[in-house]
């Protein structure tokens, strides 16, 4: 039990890249609905950086795209 929490403190995790940044996306499109759904939970909320790797700059992009896609009704607020 001891030795597999040593384990995983000196485990080194590998840091996550930003999506976005590897594919390089200029601007995030509010209409590209698949690329969106990956930031999301199936709750239909934002996912935070930490657990999708993205950087601050698409970050916003994305919680800003997420918005609009709500608004126009191409995403839900919600889940069903």
């Amino acid at each position: 039990m001891a030795m597999e929490r040593d384990d995983r403190r000196n485990r080194k995790s590998r840091k996550k890249v930003c999506q976005f940044c590897t594919d390089r996306v200029q601007h995030v499109d509010y209409k590209d609905i698949p690329r969106l759904r990956r930031c999301m939970t199936e709750r239909a909320k934002i996912l935070p950086r930490r657990v999708t790797g993205t950087c601050a700059f698409h970050q916003r992009q994305v919680t800003t795209a997420i918005k609009r896609a709500r608004h126009m009704a191409l995403l839900a607020y919600t889940a069903e």
